[in-house]
Order: C-alpha cells, then structure tokens, then sequence
C-alpha cells in the first residue's frame, strides 16, 4: 500500500509505504489497545464501583457487571434448591423404607440386629477443620448420588424380606385363621340367606358377628393394609392383603385405626365395631376372598369358643 502525503507549504509530495508486515503490526497495535481498554474498564467497574456518581458511566461499567453477576447467582441458587429438594424427597423416601423394613422384620419374627435396617451406619475419627467450606454443586450432586445408591440397597433387602415373609416358614401368620371379634357365634353366616332390607333371597358373601359397639376388631393375619375408608355400602372398612391373592375385608366399624399401606400383624386391633353403611345394627361383617372372589370364612378360622 503507498500513502502519498501533499502539502500546501511544500511542493514536494511525501511517500510512504506500508507492507503486509507493517499492516500487521498496526492491527496487533489497535487489538492489544482494545483489549487493554477493555481490561482496565472491567477493573474499575469491579474496584470503583461503589464510587462511581455519574449515571451514565455506572450505566456502562456497573450495571453489566451487576446483572451478569445476578444471572449467575439467581442460577446457582435455582441448581442448588432443585437438589436440595431432590435430596429431601430421597431421605423421606429412605425413612419410609427403613420403618417399612422394621415392621416386617418385627412381624415375621427375624433378628432385628441382622439387618438393622432402623440404626445408621457406624462412623466416627478426629475432626480437623481445615478447609470448611460451602458444599459445592459438584459435592451435593455425588451426595444425592451416594443415597440413591443406599436406596437402591434398601430396595433389595426388603425384596429378600418380602420372599422369606411369603415362605412356607410363615404361611401360617399370614392365613386369616385368627378370629376378629371375641364372640362365640354368627349372626348371619356365608352363602344365600333372606336380605335384611328386602326380604329377598340374596348371597351372602361373607359372615357377620354381632358385637356391641366398639368392641375391638382386630386383624386375622399379618399382611399389608390396602383399604381404609368409608364405603357406600359397606360404611367404614379395612381391607388387608395378605399375599397370595388373599385379603380379608371388615365392615361396618365405627372407628378405623390404621392406613392405607400399613402393615399390621395378626391379632392387631385395626378398628371397632359399629354400624355404619347398609347396617341393621352394630356388628362386624367379615370377608375372606381369594383372587377377588369370596370364600368361606369358616374354612380359615378357628372355631370361637
């Protein structure tokens, strides 16, 4: 490139010329002068920020720097609170199966100590606080990542737990032979009989005890309780599975004392005898039913009296 310089004062005309290295050097000049601007306005918006008085410089230094720092902590603190939540809802649902775990263990009459399921794993050493610092993304993410593991752990244990509680060992205290109400008769036994309310010939699907009201009802067997609410028909009920495709059925009472997902043992009191729902008085009606269809109750329960 030539630049051809004239003057006014001087009739001889001033060349000079510019090569690609020349060029080039200029450029690296402009870039390291941009780059040096640049550097220092970031340094005085970040070191004289809070002394900066006029509106528009502070608009052009501070308020860039303000809001870039704004996004990032408003983000950091969105991540955080996610995991925190996340954490929260896992050492709930680490309660939950450590309690689970115990009833089970309590029920089939294994060792509590084999498992130990409700005490926490033994830690201990010298404390030095050397760098105490503010738990890290990073840190808290590994954490939430070290529980999922221990509830998967969990998980499987209870599984082993669920086999041995379903066992040939312990077929007996999970069939419903144990009388619900100490009474020594039935007030209206299984299959067809005359329907109290319309005098029509009806099935009858289970067995009623008359008891007085609030006589304790307690379950004919272990097992996991999956209904306990008020029914259109039958009032106030529990039902409890059993495994198997059992589950026995309580209706009528006047208070329920369990819920849905408990797990109760046999011979536990789970509600009272009332009369609530189609009812002509307080008593218990009872249920056995296998693969949802009725059976005869007095092929599982011991004779009363």
């Amino acid at each position: 490139m030539n630049i051809i310089l004239i003057s006014s004062q001087s009739a001889q005309a001033k060349k000079f010329l510019l090569t690609k290295v020349h060029l080039t050097l200029l450029a690296g000049v402009l870039l390291m002068a941009v780059l040096l601007l640049a550097l220092g306005l970031n340094f005085l918006s970040l070191r004289y920020a809070d002394r900066i008085d006029a509106p528009v410089l502070k608009a052009l230094l501070v308020n860039p720097q303000e809001k870039r720092h704004q996004k990032i902590q408003s983000q950091l603190h969105h991540n955080l609170n996610t995991m925190a939540t996340r954490l929260g809802q896992m050492q709930a649902q680490l309660m939950r199966l450590d309690a689970l775990g115990v009833q089970l263990l309590e029920s089939s009459g294994l060792e509590l100590e084999d498992f130990m399921l409700d005490q926490p794993p033994g830690q201990g050493g010298a404390y030095e606080d050397l760098h105490a610092n503010i738990i890290s993304v990073g840190e808290l993410d590994q954490k939430l990542h070290e529980l999922a593991m221990m509830l998967d752990e969990r998980t499987d244990k209870l599984g082993a737990l669920e086999v041995l509680f379903r066992s040939e060992r312990l077929s007996q205290r999970v069939l419903p032979t144990v009388m619900p109400v100490e009474t020594d008769w039935y007030s209206s036994g299984f299959g067809f009989r005359f329907d109290p309310f319309t005098g029509k010939r009806a099935f009858h699907e289970g067995v009623d005890f008359a008891a007085k009201k609030g006589t304790p009802i307690r379950a004919a067997a272990g097992g996991v309780v999956v209904y306990s609410d008020r029914h259109s028909v039958y009032g106030k009920m529990v039902e409890i599975d059993h495994g198997d495709d059992i589950l026995s059925r309580y209706a009528h009472a006047s208070k329920l004392h369990v819920e849905v997902g408990q797990v109760v043992t046999q011979g536990e009191k789970i509600a009272e005898v009332g009369s609530t729902g189609r009812s002509t008085g307080p008593h218990l009606h009872f249920e056995i039913r296998h693969k949802d269809v009725p059976q005869n109750p007095s092929r599982f329960l011991k004779k009363p009296g």
